[in-house]
């Protein structure tokens, strides 16, 4: 019957054939590389169809990118409170809303603030040197892309990438004001 001998040489077996699969997968993988350049690429450009009839989009889609951004444009700052109070919990590692500093700037009233402009908080020197103030533009791609949109600022944090999302933490921040 069994014993113990034989219950290891079957799960040896078992594990070097997987192991013998997995090796076999990464080596094919390599040989026989499927890339960027073949039709229907990730990434590649594709001209495509509109809703006119025999119509095309040009190459750079400039018609539609201007009208997503009047879009977001229009829209920004009229997004849910509620839903971007949720969202904000990632921010609640590092920033408070009670005028306090934390490892980042309180953020209570940021919404047509200076930027850099918390009293008794260290800012960097790219951020002190960017200026202006926290329109709800400027917030929008800031919280797209901290290091993007501020290069060399403290912030670690890698962005909020759906617009819906940054939409509704400015509203919840706007509605603190």
């Amino acid at each position: 019957m069994f014993n113990t001998m034989n219950i290891t040489k079957v799960a040896g077996s078992v594990l070097g054939a997987f192991l013998f699969l997995l090796l076999a997968a990464w080596v094919s993988g390599s040989l026989y590389h499927i890339g960027g350049d073949a039709h229907g690429a990730e990434g590649a450009e594709h001209a495509m169809m509109t809703d006119k009839p025999g119509g095309l989009l040009d190459e750079g889609g400039a018609e539609e990118e201007a009208a997503a951004e009047e879009e977001v444009a229009l829209v920004l700052g009229e997004g849910d409170a509620a839903k971007g109070e949720k969202v904000f919990g990632k921010c609640k590692a590092c920033h408070k809303l009670d005028g306090s500093n934390a490892t980042g700037p309180h953020l209570d009233g940021v919404v047509n603030r200076a930027v850099a402009g918390v009293e008794g908080f260290g800012y960097s020197d790219a951020m002190i040197a960017h200026g202006g103030e926290w329109t709800l533009e400027r917030l929008d791609a800031y919280l797209a892309s901290p290091k993007d949109d501020v290069p060399g600022n403290k912030m670690s944090f890698a962005g909020l990438k759906k617009a819906e999302d940054r939409n509704d933490v400015i509203t919840y921040l706007q509605s603190l004001q």
